[in-house]
């Protein structure tokens, strides 16, 4: 069988490593968040580290810098972590003072999630992972009941993620996912890579990185050379923390962010089903900043749940299954 899986621990955490046993590529993927810890792919023929994930258990454990974190329920910001939903006000963060609100990314990324099942074939070496964590009373502000299932399959010198969404309650959840993978192509850092983000319009936010109210969020990239990539340029010394909107649909339905690295001639492709793609040079990190690049596959902007243009996409009816595509790939020049 040309795929294997590994049964392995990163200090306390149990964890599984998928291998291509023909090429070498393989990834490394935690219970704890369903997180991807390292993927090695094959570049000029020898394997190269393409991620930049937690390099220690403590790491995983702090979820510092979210690195290939999962985001569920929401993804990115809540502003003021309030939101409004079905004529009810939520609060994520009750009785925290007004200068110490803050609240981002979701809640499955700090869960065990459990192994359902491993498979391999000649094709693909998959894992399915599961957390029922999202319950009434565990988190505050969010009493909803949703099942959150990942499956990661490596596939040749790519990885593909299909995450799933069960409302198991008895009543409509808000409900948005995203994954914030970070990518190294260079030991130089990310200034020479270049960068090509195929969207007619960008997200403009506050202070606070909070979408502006309704249309007033949704620009056009024609006005914003700086934060323009529609053609692959050089990322040179742009600080860059930006989502953008309406990428372009490619023929077989995927949506798909490139980046190239001129040394090497290799090119990442970051791939989605829908959505947006959120772009962060990782300016602010605690460790290794500038030294990746966060390209982030989500459904719904920042801060979906407080917005009416997000109303529809982000409700999950009682029973309904809604299910979020992404993926990466390393081509080689």
């Amino acid at each position: 069988m040309r795929y294997s899986i590994l049964a392995e621990r990163f200090g306390t955490h149990e964890t599984r490593r998928l291998i291509d046993t023909t090429s070498g590529a393989q990834v490394l993927i935690a219970r704890r968040g369903a997180t991807l810890l390292r993927w090695d792919a094959v570049l000029a023929g020898e394997l190269r580290t393409i991620s930049d994930g937690h390099q220690t258990p403590a790491e995983l454990e702090s979820q510092s810098g979210m690195r290939f974190g999962l985001m569920a329920p929401f993804s990115n910001r809540i502003a003021d972590a309030r939101y409004h939903f079905d004529g009810e006000e939520f609060d994520l963060q009750p009785g925290v003072a007004a200068d110490k609100r803050g609240i981002r990314h979701g809640f499955v990324r700090h869960a065990d999630f459990d192994i359902i099942e491993e498979s391999v074939t000649e094709r693909q070496a998959s894992l399915k992972l599961s957390t029922r964590i999202l319950r009434p009373e565990v988190f505050a502000g969010y009493p909803f009941a949703i099942d959150v299932s990942v499956t990661i399959s490596l596939r040749g010198n790519g990885v593909e993620y299909s995450i799933e969404a069960i409302n198991v309650g008895d009543r409509a959840a808000p409900y948005g996912c995203g994954l914030h993978p970070y990518f190294r192509l260079s030991d130089a850092g990310i200034e020479t890579l270049a960068l090509q983000i195929p969207a007619r319009r960008l997200v403009l936010t506050d202070a606070n990185l909070i979408p502006l109210p309704d249309e007033a969020a949704y620009a056009a990239l024609a006005g914003h050379p700086e934060l323009d990539f529609r053609k692959a340029s050089a990322i040179d010394g742009r600080i860059i923390d930006q989502a953008y909107i309406d990428l372009e649909m490619e023929q077989d339905g995927r949506l798909r962010t490139r980046l190239f690295d001129p040394a090497s001639g290799s090119c990442l492709v970051v791939s989605q089903t829908r959505g947006l793609l959120h772009a962060f040079t990782a300016d602010t990190v605690a460790r290794g900043r500038r030294a990746a690049l966060a390209l982030e596959p989500v459904e719904l902007p920042t801060n979906a749940f407080n917005r009416e243009d997000c109303r529809v996409a982000a409700r999950l009816e009682p029973g309904k299954t809604r299910r979020f595509d992404c993926g990466f790939e390393l081509i080689n020049g």
